[in-house]
């Protein structure tokens, strides 16, 4: 995934390369996590030490920001008493998180995440990211919907970056 308007050359680029890389991670692992009931250590060691930056069935997966991934994956279990309510709260009435296919759950626990708890990353940086990370094992139309509950979340955790 690279930046808008970014070269391969250039720094903040490679930066953003490297993220996007550990946000597909997090969202793998906690997927994972929720399939598999794997535990979030056992996981974090798993992920850090044999899929990131290495060939893994025939996909070669970008080296990722190991502290990021980590710090998305451990904040994703923390929090998730406060994220689940608030992405229920976004989705369409009759649509509970827990009737959510498990990759757009991750997806979406992570970008709500990363809205509550990541101040250093632009909401719409946010927003993109993770709707590029569902388009990866799911149809457009639930690209769509992972696009439009966290467009609403980050409206509501950070108004001020919508109001110009």
């Amino acid at each position: 995934m690279m930046a808008k308007g970014a070269t391969n050359g250039d720094k903040d680029a490679r930066k953003a390369n490297k993220r996007g890389a550990a946000r597909l991670a997090a969202v793998q692992a906690l997927y994972q996590m929720d399939m598999a009931g794997a535990g979030l250590n056992d996981i974090l060691a798993e992920f850090e030490s044999h899929w990131l930056g290495r060939e893994v069935e025939g996909a070669q997966y970008l080296p990722a920001e190991a502290a990021f991934f980590r710090d998305i994956v451990t904040g994703v279990v923390r929090e998730q008493r406060v994220l689940d309510p608030m992405i229920d709260e976004a989705l369409q009435q009759g649509w509970p998180l827990k009737r959510i296919e498990a990759v757009i759950r991750a997806a979406l626990r992570a970008g709500a995440y990363e809205l509550a708890h990541r101040r250093d990353v632009p909401a719409r940086a946010v927003i993109a990211e993770y709707a590029d990370v569902a388009a990866a094992f799911v149809e457009r139309d639930e690209t769509g919907m992972v696009n439009a509950v966290l467009d609403q979340l980050a409206r509501k955790l950070r108004g001020e970056e919508f109001t110009a």
